[in-house]
């Protein structure tokens, strides 16, 4: 996969990406996403919530570079041409999760056999990384699926230059005649501000909203 460098010299965002990496400033955001209509065609499908999560913020994703900049392995900034997901799965005898990753395709069919073949062979191997070779264009996805959050943040260190997205879904709720989803988003301000992360919310709903034209 391509790592597009950046020219940061005549980058029109050079100026608050230099601002906010030397303060290490990141910020989450937490939205309830309605999956009233999606829960619906996923019941008469017989496909699970997760996967398609994991699809929709995984598009997501993939249609803004914001969301794929990060520093390659020689400290240079760039942005990858496509990022595949990197999610965890969890234990239930012993309580403990793992990470594994899926080759993500735009069609929702291949990336749902791609999914399924990755679960059978992996669900129940214990380990923190336990799928190999895990491509260097990947972004984390996890799940809290034991509480309705309204707030989520996760810490990295990492000398403040982690880049990439971090997505978090939680448990899902209803409210009067709909079931909604929490969704938390943490980014770095270098590369992503406020509008970002509201065009993000806002097209996982439209995802949501629209799921009878993907879940083909």
């Amino acid at each position: 996969m391509k790592f597009n460098l950046i020219d940061r010299e005549n980058w029109d965002r050079n100026q608050y990406f230099e601002y906010y990496l030397n303060q290490k400033c990141t910020f989450s955001i937490s939205a309830n996403i309605d999956i009233t209509t999606l829960l619906e065609h996923l019941r008469n499908k017989g496909i699970k919530l997760y996967p398609s999560f994991i699809y929709m913020v995984s598009k997501t994703v993939n249609s803004h570079p914001e969301f794929r900049t990060c520093f390659n392995d020689e400290g240079v900034l760039g942005y990858w041409d496509q990022m595949i997901p990197s999610y965890t799965i969890f234990h239930d005898d012993n309580k403990t999760f793992s990470s594994i990753w899926t080759e993500f395709s735009n069609e929702f069919c291949v990336f749902y056999k791609n999914y399924q073949e990755d679960i059978k062979q992996y669900a129940d191997v214990k380990g923190l990384f336990t799928k190999e070779n895990e491509p260097k264009n990947s972004f984390p996805i996890s799940s809290i699926p034991w509480v309705s959050f309204t707030g989520f943040n996760l810490n990295i260190n990492n000398d403040g230059d982690f880049l990439l997205p971090i997505i978090t879904g939680g448990k899902c709720f209803n409210l009067e005649d709909r079931t909604l989803l929490p969704i938390s988003l943490q980014v770095h301000h270098a590369v992503c501000d406020g509008y970002h992360a509201s065009t993000f919310l806002d097209e996982l709903q439209h995802l949501s909203n629209n799921c009878h034209k993907w879940l083909t």
